[in-house]
């Protein structure tokens, strides 16, 4: 087992998930409909417990969640037949190998992107995100924002030049503003609302 898998872990098992906040982030709501996104096949990476990939299924997209944790997993599977919500989730790393189901035609991370440390592995996960896209399919990204001076707990934050860095040769960005994560901590973490469309093949 990896170590940042390992760290997931721990914390799902001692019940320390900020990030999990029983509902779908508000950030999702509002790009989907500034920019008015279709419904289509849409993948959901580092799903969680599910809520915002059970939201966007119940906006008529054809929804699949990946997840490392298995116990995340369980609840978000739960949650979806509590629903009566149809989702495919997946235990699966995408920095390990390919989505089954792919191409999408739109992906979700909130807060994977900014889990990896270096510029090398950031681009990594976005060339992983930008081959599980269809031609023209959107990355919505919410991402720790470096410019916040938090005292205490919160996710990782990174610059808006590192998002640029990683991002670029894979996408073209659309979107890139300084906003706030939906969060039960008071005040909530602030972010950055990255929203790319991904660049033809050449």
């Amino acid at each position: 087992m990896d170590e940042r898998r390992r760290r997931f872990e721990e914390r799902y098992k001692a019940g320390n998930m900020p990030w999990d906040i029983g509902r779908p982030d508000f950030n999702l709501k509002e790009v989907l409909q500034a920019y008015n996104i279709s419904p289509g096949r849409a993948l959901d990476i580092g799903c969680g417990t599910g809520d915002n990939a059970i939201f966007l299924a119940e906006k008529g997209f054809d929804t699949t969640g990946t997840e490392i944790v298995s116990m995340a997993l369980d609840a978000a599977c739960r949650k979806a037949e509590e629903r009566a919500v149809r989702c495919h989730f997946i235990l699966h790393d995408i920095m390990q190998g390919p989505v089954k189901g792919a191409p999408f035609d739109f992906v979700f991370d909130r807060g994977c992107f900014h889990s990896f440390d270096t510029l090398d592995e950031r681009r990594r996960f976005a060339k992983a995100i930008a081959d599980h896209l269809s031609e023209g399919g959107y990355w919505l990204s919410l991402v720790g924002n470096a410019d916040e001076k938090r005292q205490g707990p919160g996710p990782p934050r990174r610059s808006a030049r590192e998002i640029v860095e990683a991002v670029e040769p894979f996408f073209e960005i659309l979107l890139l503003k300084a906003g706030r994560f939906d969060s039960n901590m008071e005040p909530p973490p602030r972010n950055w609302v990255m929203l790319a469309r991904r660049r033809q093949k050449t």
